[in-house]
């Protein structure tokens, strides 16, 4: 049965606000995405009245699952303060309450002896490792690089999970050929899918492939969160997060919220790469998470045919950014149509090719992030 936008309205029509209001009367929804029993939106309110909205965001969830055909639904509260507001009240640990916690706009870390943002990270049950995969811009092949050394660890006998947390644009349910939509447990956390031996969670299970995803700064907070926090991800040795290009609020939220192990760079050898990737690195130190290397992907590419090797994008610099900011190499992938090829298809190469000369270099770099995790005695 299919489930459309205005049913979901219809329902959320009898959700109250705060101040008695019909919540599709109280100009707080986002665009509502229904679509094969799975819904998806925010309510977006002013960051001083957020505590007093986690209730009505878990009665509309309530109340959108009620409908006959839904099978997924993911609310988000997202806070923003309005210009010459006064700063919302700190939360009170003592006062839990269910649902995701309200997403407040972020500051910049303080200086000095104020409290860290850092302070609100807590573990992931369950979960050993949590390390990113982040790129100073787009387009230099970070997600293929986060799935493959995902499998790379799988291959060394560790238990491996992939969060796509690139929701602007996740690349995940193509490279894994996975389309379904996750269940939920009887705790209402989103059962993650299963392939390759990982366990894998998308922005894109919920949402169709040609869907714009229009994020405001608050809304891409509150979406990592439940993503990090609304996942049965069971018991894991390490989980792998393929972050989105920059350094925006995806990046600073998962390192408020979780004690990140480590970063791995994705860089391509072209200058203009490396400064954006240096950039994405200077981040990570800032919150003091440790850079476990860079990557450097489209390294060179070799003639199928002839053998001849060419430095398409220049060649080395990748390893010589690494020496010079004195941070851990990692090893060079080649532009290799194999690696596309697979990738496209839905069965990456360290899967689908497991004794080719592809597959052996994400794992000779897995086995790098691997003995770094090692020697990380404690949360950053």
């Amino acid at each position: 049965m299919s489930v459309t936008q205005q049913q979901v309205l219809d329902s959320l029509a009898r959700v109250k606000s705060p101040r008695g209001v019909a919540l599709t009367n109280a100009n707080v929804l986002s665009a509502i995405s229904a679509s094969d029993g799975k819904v998806f939106f925010s309510i977006n309110v002013d960051a001083a009245e957020a505590r007093a909205w986690e209730s009505i965001r878990a009665e509309a969830e309530a109340a959108v699952r009620a409908i006959p055909g839904v099978t997924t639904v993911m609310v988000a509260l997202t806070a923003e303060r309005k210009p010459g507001s006064a700063p919302p009240p700190p939360p009170q640990p003592s006062r839990g309450t269910p649902g995701v916690q309200p997403v407040h706009a972020h500051k910049p870390p303080p200086q000095g002896g104020a409290q860290s943002p850092m302070a609100r990270q807590s573990e992931i049950p369950g979960v050993a490792a949590v390390i990113a995969v982040a790129s100073g811009k787009g387009g230099v092949g970070k997600s293929t690089t986060a799935l493959n050394l995902a499998l790379g660890l799988r291959d060394l006998g560790l238990k491996v999970g992939l969060l796509d947390a690139d929701i602007y644009g996740p690349s995940v349910p193509r490279l894994t050929g996975l389309h379904d939509k996750p269940e939920l447990n009887d705790e209402r956390k989103m059962i993650p899918l299963r392939r390759f031996g990982l366990a894998i969670m998308s922005i894109g299970f919920l949402v169709e492939e040609e869907t714009a995803m229009i994020w405001r700064g608050p809304m891409v907070m509150s979406a990592v969160t439940q993503m990090l926090r609304d996942v049965e991800w069971g018991t894991l040795d390490v989980l792998v997060v393929d972050m989105p290009p920059g350094t925006g609020d995806a990046q600073l939220t998962l390192a408020q919220n979780v004690p990140l192990k480590g970063a791995v760079i994705v860089s391509t050898p072209q200058d203009l790469s490396l400064i954006d990737a240096r950039r994405g690195l200077a981040m990570f130190k800032k919150v003091n998470v440790p850079v476990l290397g860079i990557v450097e992907n489209m390294s060179y590419f070799q003639c199928p045919h002839c053998g001849t090797r060419s430095d398409i994008f220049g060649h080395g610099g990748a390893r010589h950014e690494a020496e010079k900011l004195d941070v851990p190499f990692l090893g060079e992938i080649p532009l290799h149509m194999a690696i596309r090829a697979t990738s496209d298809a839905g069965n990456p190469v360290v899967d689908s090719e497991p004794d080719g000369p592809h597959a052996a270099i994400y794992r000779a770099i897995a086995g790098q992030v691997r003995d770094q995790l090692k020697g990380v005695s404690a949360p950053a």
